[in-house]
């Protein structure tokens, strides 16, 4: 268990009526870093955003004083000893569910403090994790987004502009029990589970996994996650020795399905292949990256990579996510 921590403890004995400067100069004392953002909106009004967050009173009066209707940002993870499970509302997307959904399951429970936001959503608080860096992410299909370390959010009495109307950030409900501290990884493979591996048959392998399968889940990535996810996927492919040329042909359909344009699912799939095979991108520059591993000989390289990508047709998205050409099943994903 923890205690609440010093964003939220600012929080509970804050007024709605404090002005944004003295709520800043409050957080400040308590420890906690800010930064100003863009009057009524959440974009960082500092040249270097969420990094020039700081406690220090001068600077803080300084830039409240150019701009007293400046948002209040926090950096959240191990600067201000919070994160936030970010719950979204936008069009046929309602984070509400998944947030409900994961705390049947177990895993978003013994929040600090709920905060309303603007647009219907909510910020559920949670302490740090002692010594345990835990990164930001999304699961926008499920409405929902992870902010800890290289991420932020906008505190109340912050307010924005919706259709022309002023609506404040708000604290709805708090925990006057203790708090626990939130496994964010959990909480991200419950939400936007990837695909599983499956026991291999073939002689000499280990673990297999289905390319179909790999390339329906990249083909159901949200905007916000498609990049993300497709670079993941050519990571997979290119650690199971699957030659790029196969892998650009088994994801580009799905990718593009999801809403990439060819060029970039060409550059994402060759920075993953150089990732994972660096010495063979150095050693062959014009040959197919990604050739052998673990003695697996893959056909001969074709040169995808070492010409433009508008060079060589690249086949469009089909009506679905259906299985890529190559071979079915892999190793190890």
């Amino acid at each position: 268990m923890a205690e609440h921590g010093a964003v939220a403890s600012v929080l509970l004995r804050m007024s709605g009526a404090w002005p944004l400067s003295a709520a800043a100069r409050e957080f400040a004392t308590a420890g906690v870093p800010v930064f100003p953002c863009a009057a009524y909106g959440k974009r960082p009004a500092t040249e270097h955003g969420f990094h020039d967050a700081t406690t220090n009173l001068d600077q803080i009066e300084a830039w409240w004083r150019q701009s007293p209707g400046a948002n209040i940002g926090v950096p959240t993870g191990a600067a201000s000893g919070t994160v936030v499970v970010d719950v979204d509302v936008h069009g046929p997307v309602d984070g509400h569910a998944s947030f409900d959904r994961a705390h049947r399951a177990g895993l978003v429970e013994r929040w600090e403090l709920l905060v309303r936001t603007p647009t219907g959503g909510m910020h559920a608080y949670y302490p740090t994790a002692p010594s345990t860096e835990q990164r930001s992410w999304q699961a926008a299909r499920a409405g929902i987004d992870f902010r800890g370390d290289g991420g932020y959010i906008i505190v109340p009495p912050s307010a924005r502009s919706i259709e022309g109307t002023t609506v404040t950030y708000g604290v709805e409900t708090i925990n006057t029990g203790p708090a626990s501290t939130l496994d964010a990884q959990r909480l991200r493979d419950f939400l936007d589970p990837r695909p599983t591996p499956s026991r291999a048959t073939s002689p000499g392998l280990d673990r297999d996994v289905d390319v179909s399968r790999l390339a329906a889940w990249v083909a159901a990535r949200g905007e916000g996650e498609r990049n993300r996810g497709l670079f993941w996927a050519a990571c997979r492919l290119a650690e199971n020795g699957l030659p790029a040329s196969v892998a650009l042909d088994v994801l580009t359909a799905a990718a593009g399905h999801a809403g990439l344009a060819a060029r970039e699912i060409t550059t994402t799939v060759r920075s993953a292949y150089r990732t994972v095979h660096p010495a063979t991108a150095r050693r062959r520059p014009s040959s197919s990256v990604g050739e052998t591993v673990r003695g697996v000989s893959p056909p001969a390289a074709d040169g995808w990579f070492s010409r433009d990508a508008s060079a060589r047709p690249v086949p469009g998205p089909g009506p679905g996510p259906g299985p890529g050409p190559g071979p079915s099943r892999m190793r190890g994903l």
